[in-house]
């Protein structure tokens, strides 16, 4: 019978302490270190001091389907390390860690400032301004150096001392590492101030107990149990519903404490450590420029290398299903999904790993050779995955020119289908199963099948975020578009030591003079990779002018001859009669067809040039053209 996986109940925040202490109760190994600020450490402790509630824990019953390789809360003894625990904490770690260590652990607490400066804190209870209703809580929580000495005038005056019980007997400062015990500090407290004269004194401790102290005693925390039967993925789920006040929590730490459990590091095997440069730095060097921080599959993440390594394990399960003789719905799928990243054996990680790693570095080479060199150019960063784990899977097959062909087309499909944006967890399963067939002759991927690009798509690609608009650049780098002022092509070298970038062939300023909108000037069209000191030369003045400026030459550029400059024109699809002749209109119409050409070579597709329009309205605009029409406009 279906049931709930978990259950709500109230625990003494006492034992719930205690078992922190003795390790009954621990974080999972990926839970981040504990990083409380002072601040929030003292609205804790007033909150609890007046029962206040805090929030709610949630724990997970070990000795079901997650294991997790566990870690004691920080400060507890050495011994607790050695305990099997019962249940580990999931949400609260936080919460816990601070009210462990400043009430029951002994010691002084090591914490930050608001200012993030490190600093050790002893903190107490202000008995007085406890009692007092005109007084907030959080006023009466103090923190105190480790010498418990309070100084003033650059550490000339001693302000408040309490590093003797008689100093904080005499100030009335309740230590808050007491709230759990205090009878023996009552016992010195009642004998410093003894007598029938003080017994005004000792009332005031009587009430501040019974106000303050018993609040803690009593405390009760809500705890929401997850049971020993919770699945992985509910795991998962349940960190990126609650855990909101931080680091996000993604399958990669899940996998890291499971795979921990079994006694290998996954987290060293991504970041390395001293003597090891960990996977996550070797992809940030591969093919990286010398004057560059990163090379074009930097930020290639841990969870997208073990999605690539579960398309191979999952592929795998499903072979010997077939081998077993099952067919259809009996087989299982292929996938690469945060259930089967979390489902995915430490022997296949360890099976897969060099072989999907060469995939990635291979990727790059591949990127290169398609002109995309940066990061920043790259069309879509979730394509690099089902590239990558296909070419991991066809070796050198790649480097045959028919199949690098393919793969190119697959890839430019894939770019100005626009299929890459979201949910791609399927089609990468798909491209995975069918790009390698098709390779040897089998039947056209899904995602060339499936591709449309309409011939109105240029007219609205704008934004430099839009893979399409990414796409077009590369191939007109890819085509061998030349330097309009040096003629170079714009290979790697070129690339990165003459700045290029994608700028305006009709300058932005000369439109906006002639009241075009940037909705029609800012398009890709009108756009074409230059480099920096060009797009200098060219300024804002009508392309007439610069054409005329380069071929006369100044001291530091040498005269073009007009062939020459023609013949650089072309190679970014540009008429350069059109051009010449200022003729923005039918500039705009013919370099559409040229590009449309261009794209449709690239996928082997027939764009689509019918009447029927595109579903929805139009808004890739960037904040800076946005602007730039509303001042047109007005």
């Amino acid at each position: 019978m279906a049931g709930s996986t978990f259950q709500t109940n109230p625990f003494d925040l006492h034992k719930l302490l205690e078992d922190c202490h003795r390790g009954i109760l621990q974080l999972p190994d990926f839970q981040r270190s504990w990083v409380w600020d002072e601040d929030r450490i003292k609205s804790l402790i007033a909150s609890i001091s007046r029962t206040f509630p805090v929030g709610a824990l949630m724990t997970l019953d070990l000795g079901g389907n997650v294991n997790f390789k566990p870690r004691p809360v920080e400060g507890a003894p050495p011994e607790a390390k050695n305990v099997a625990p019962f249940s580990l904490l999931l949400d609260g770690q936080q919460r816990m860690t601070s009210l462990y260590q400043v009430t029951l652990r002994g010691k002084v607490v090591e914490t930050v400032t608001p200012k993030n400066k490190k600093v050790k804190r002893w903190f107490y209870i202000d008995i007085r301004k406890a009692l007092d209703a005109t007084v907030d809580r959080e006023e009466a929580i103090v923190g105190v150096p480790e010498d418990r000495v309070i100084r003033s005038d650059f550490g000339r005056e001693i302000v408040l001392g309490l590093s003797a019980p008689e100093g904080e007997y005499k100030e009335l400062m309740y230590p808050v590492a007491k709230v759990f015990d205090w009878d023996s500090w009552q016992d010195g407290f009642d004998k410093t101030w003894r007598g029938d004269a003080q017994e005004a004194i000792r009332e005031i401790f009587r009430v501040f107990k019974r106000q303050v102290l018993e609040n803690f005693k009593y405390y009760r925390v809500p705890v929401i149990s997850l049971d020993r039967s919770t699945s992985k993925e509910a795991v998962c789920v349940v960190f990126e519903k609650v855990n909101t006040g931080g680091k996000p929590l993604d399958a990669f730490e899940l996998v890291t404490a499971m795979y921990a459990a079994e006694g290998h590091e996954l987290r060293r095997d991504w970041y390395g450590d001293d003597e090891h440069k960990g996977r996550h730095r070797r992809f940030v060097d591969t093919l990286r420029p010398a004057d560059s921080e990163a090379g074009i599959i930097a930020e290639v993440s841990n969870t997208d290398f073990l999605q690539a390594i579960s398309l191979f394990y999952t592929r795998e399960r499903r072979r010997e299903a077939e081998r077993a003789g099952k067919t259809g719905k009996e087989l299982p799928a292929v996938i690469g999904n945060r259930q089967a990243l979390l489902n995915l054996p430490l022997g296949a990680y360890k099976h897969y790993e060099r072989q999907v790693e060469h995939g990635f570095v291979q990727a790059a080479k591949f990127l290169h050779m398609l002109h995309v060199y940066r990061i920043f150019d790259l069309p879509y960063q979730s394509q690099i995955v089902p590239l990558a784990a296909i070419l991991a899977d066809i070796g050198e097959a790649w480097e045959h020119e028919a199949n690098r062909a393919k793969l190119v087309r697959w890839y430019w499909n894939g770019v100005f289908g626009e299929l890459y944006g979201s949910a791609v967890e399927s089609r990468i399963a798909r491209d995975f199963m069918e790009v390698p067939p098709w390779l040897q002759g089998g039947p056209e991927p899904s995602t060339v099948s499936e591709t449309i690009f309409r011939s109105d798509r240029l007219k609205t690609m704008r934004m430099r975020l839009s893979a399409a608009y990414k796409g077009v650049n590369a191939l007109l780098m890819k085509e061998g578009a030349q330097d309009f002022r040096t003629g170079q092509k714009f290979d790697h070298t070129v690339f990165f030591g003459e700045n290029v970038d994608i700028h305006h062939i009709f300058p932005q300023d000369w439109c906006k003079r002639l009241g075009i909108k940037p909705t029609i000037y800012d398009s890709i069209i009108n756009k074409t990779p230059l480099s920096f000191r060009t797009n200098r030369i060219i300024g804002g003045v009508v392309p007439s002018e610069y054409l005329a400026k380069l071929e006369k030459g100044d001291n530091q550029t040498p005269p073009i001859e007009r062939e020459k400059l023609d013949a650089y024109l072309r190679s970014h699809l540009i008429d350069p009669a059109i051009l010449r002749s200022d003729n923005f209109e039918a500039f705009m119409t013919d370099r559409q067809k040229r590009l449309l050409g261009l794209i449709e070579k690239a996928t082997g597709k027939t764009a689509y040039k019918g009447e029927v329009p595109e579903k929805g309205i139009d808004v890739g605009i960037d904040e800076e053209s946005r602007e730039s029409e509303m001042i047109i406009t007005s």
